[in-house]
């Protein structure tokens, strides 16, 4: 290389360099742009009347709330609301959250008299069987203007037909979470919970109403069946499936199902979005054959020490940043229009959220609630089958392990007494 060519390059390389470096930093530049776009999106309030919050601000009360596990934005995930702090910030009023697994834990809470809640969210048979005993009172909706935005599908539903009790929280159906990478099958329906090639890895509701509703889809009856031969139809097909069951659960299958010890389970569509967000192997499908669906809706009970502040939560739910902030953290559907309108397209076409019309309106049944003598009959089937021992392939496990223990026991006494003649002689 001659000298000149050698001062040639002494004279570009500078130049090489920095524009790498600038061209490094242009490049950073846009990366960090498109970092930022990605960014989870930051919720927030707005209230069109901040004055209607404001009339107990310095009274320092406070309202007991009894909702079901993980159904709230509680403000844990990045960007979200935490709802009851918003509440008790914008009105002064303290929140006491508590929780339940089921409508009927709900129901013998109150009905035991044990503890005072203001407000409460049953879903819709639970809330009929309430209206009848007297366990909820009506509603000043007066106090909650906001119930203008709730769709009018939801309302003069069968449990409240005046809509005189309840105001609608949440709804969604019933279908199926399984494992993708170990089951294949197409067309999946609610018999694949009877499938004795998963066996010990099927888990199913632990409670009697979702779980007799199940097997009345299969043996064809009406989910809403008073008859007695036919509630024990349905009885004897869940003792059937009791010998592949591993666990009668609610809010268990989120460890279970998340954790793989499981591989199929019924549950709540909202729960699988939520299930399915974090575990990328799960899937979940509405039967063909028909589902449940319900309406979890907010409800003041005849106890209630607080009612219309209650009325002002039950109002500040249907804020359509809060309803908005629920649908979105907890993954179940909205019956608030406003809130459904801020919704992307993504989610109102998943399949899973919003169902086809057709689907709704052919395939699913909305509980009722059944008479005493039926509520009684199907408790007492439930309470016989949890109760019954498993007629599995296992259940000889025990008396052939104590017949091993005994086996092993006489041939070591038979060889200390070998042992002992050899001794002996």
């Amino acid at each position: 290389m001659n000298n000149s060519l050698k001062r040639i390059i002494a004279l570009l390389f500078p130049l090489v360099i920095g524009t790498s470096l600038l061209a490094g930093c242009s490049s950073d530049s846009v990366t960090d742009a498109d970092e930022e776009s990605e960014e989870t999106e930051v919720q927030t309030l707005t209230v069109a009347d901040e004055e209607y919050y404001s009339k107990f601000r310095d009274s320092g009360i406070s309202i007991n709330v009894y909702n079901w596990g993980e159904y709230i934005s509680d403000g844990s995930d990045e960007g979200t609301l935490n709802v009851n702090a918003e509440f008790t910030k914008l009105t002064g009023i303290k929140v006491n959250y508590t929780n339940y697994a089921t409508n009927e834990e709900l129901y013998a809470k109150l009905k035991g008299g044990g503890a005072s809640y203001d407000i409460i969210i049953p879903s819709d048979y639970m809330i009929s069987r309430m209206i009848k005993e007297d366990m909820i009172q009506p509603l000043d909706f007066g106090n909650i203007p906001n119930y203008k935005y709730i769709g009018e599908s939801y309302k003069n539903q069968a449990y409240d037909p005046d809509n005189a009790y309840s105001v609608p929280y949440t709804w969604g159906t019933v279908g199926i979470i399984y494992d993708t990478t170990l089951i294949e099958e197409e067309n999946i329906d609610w018999d694949i919970l009877w499938n004795e090639d998963y066996a010990d890895r099927i888990l199913m509701f632990d409670n009697p109403r979702d779980a007799f509703a199940i097997a009345e889809i299969r043996l064809g009856y009406s989910l809403n069946s008073e008859d007695f031969d036919e509630l024990e139809n349905a009885a004897e097909l869940l003792k059937e499936q009791k010998k592949v069951v591993q666990a009668y659960v609610m809010d268990e299958i989120f460890d279970k199902m998340g954790a793989g010890e499981a591989l199929i389970a019924p549950y709540y569509a909202g729960d699988a979005i939520t299930l399915m967000d974090e575990y990328e192997d799960l899937g979940f499908v509405i039967p063909e054959s028909g589902t449940n669906l319900f309406i979890d809706a907010m409800c003041i009970p005849s106890g209630a020490k607080q009612k219309e502040a209650a009325e002002m939560y039950i109002n500040f739910m249907c804020e359509p940043d809060i309803a908005y902030a629920t649908t979105s953290y907890i993954g179940y559907s909205t019956p608030n229009t406003a809130a459904y309108e801020m919704l992307d397209d993504e989610i109102k076409n998943d399949g899973i959220s919003y169902l086809d019309e057709e689907y709704l309106a052919q395939n699913t049944t909305v509980f009722r609630n059944l008479s005493d003598e039926a509520n009684q009959k199907m408790q007492d089937l439930w309470t016989e089958l949890k109760s019954t021992h498993d007629e599995t392939k296992n259940k000889w496990l025990v008396p052939l392990f104590m017949l091993a223990c005994v086996i092993l026991s006489i041939t070591i006494l038979i060889m200390r007494y070998i042992k002992k003649k050899k001794d002996i002689f």
